[in-house]
Order: C-alpha cells, then sequence, then structure tokens
C-alpha cells in the first residue's frame, strides 16, 4: 500500500520525473500552494520546517494550484521566483496540479482516499492543505489549511524517530 503511494510520478519545476520514494525520507510533507492566497505566509513556515528537520529525514514537498480562486496564475518560473524571493523557499517545488475535478493529479487522488477531509469527503476545499506521510507505512495525516506549519512539529518529531 505505501508502495503505491510512493511510486507515483511528478514533475518537478525543472522538468525532471520524481516520486516520493525518490526523497530518502522518514516523513514528507506535500502542500498544495499558492502565491497569491492568504495562506502565503506558510511558505514561511514550511521552510522552517525544511530546515529544522531535513537533515534528520523531513522532505516538505509544495504542489502549486490554481484551482481555488485563481490564487496561483504564474508559471513555474514566476513562482519559482516568487518563492524564492518572497519567503526564502528551498524545499523542493513541483509544476503546477489540479488537486480536485477529473483533471487532479494521481499523487492528491492518492492522498484524499488515504486521508479523507471533514465527514469522508475526498475534495480539497482550499490552498495549504496539508498531508503528512510516513513512507514506512503508507499512512497519510491530513491538515487543514489554518494548521500553521509549526504545528507538525510534534508529529514530525515522532516519524522521526
Amino acid at each position: 500500500m505505501a508502495d503505491a503511494l510512493l511510486n507515483i510520478p511528478c514533475t518537478t519545476m525543472k522538468g525532471e520525473q520524481k516520486t516520493l520514494a525518490d526523497f530518502p525520507a522518514k516523513a514528507v510533507l506535500v502542500v498544495n500552494t499558492a502565491s497569491q492566497c492568504g495562506f502565503t505566509p506558510q511558505y514561511k513556515g514550511l521552510e522552517a520546517l525544511w530546515e529544522r528537520y531535513r537533515a534528520r529525514g523531513l522532505v516538505v514537498l509544495g504542489f502549486p494550484c490554481n484551482q481555488f480562486g485563481k490564487q496561483e496564475p504564474g508559471d513555474e518560473q514566476a513562482i519559482s521566483q516568487f518563492c524564492e524571493l518572497n519567503f526564502g523557499v528551498s524545499f523542493p517545488l513541483f509544476k503546477k496540479v489540479e488537486v480536485n475535478g477529473g483533471g487532479a493529479s494521481p499523487l492528491f487522488v492518492e492522498l484524499k482516499k488515504r486521508a479523507p477531509g471533514l465527514l469522508g469527503s475526498q475534495r480539497i476545499k482550499w490552498n495549504f492543505t496539508k498531508f503528512l506521510v510516513d513512507p514506512n507505512t503508507g499512512k497519510v495525516m491530513r491538515f487543514a489549511p489554518t494548521t500553521k506549519p509549526e504545528a507538525l512539529s510534534d508529529l514530525i518529531e515522532k516519524l522521526l524517530k
């Protein structure tokens, strides 16, 4: 079960095909992001988690999405520059994806299946929904956009032990 999730191909901003298995991690944080969202300042918290825990086995992966209020209108270059200049983002970013509907990224389809939202919903409601993945078990925990990245520290610590 974990293998299926870890082997879904995704395309990085640089055009490279990667899977979650390509990142030697004890914990993977997958986030659908946007540059013009009220939650955009969470990039700073995501980068802080990446800096704090990456040497111990956390990988943070950002997936820009324009499905919510058209808050990610730019192309990959514009998104990368925005994230780096405004928030110092150095964690891996992927090409823009859809997270809901018929064109949804297979990664997000699987994440939503393993960690449904409120009342079992398979939809993502907004940008900066977070999925914390345990690569060893395939277990996925889902967090609302309002959950600040730093609030995940204790759970990340447990996965990294």
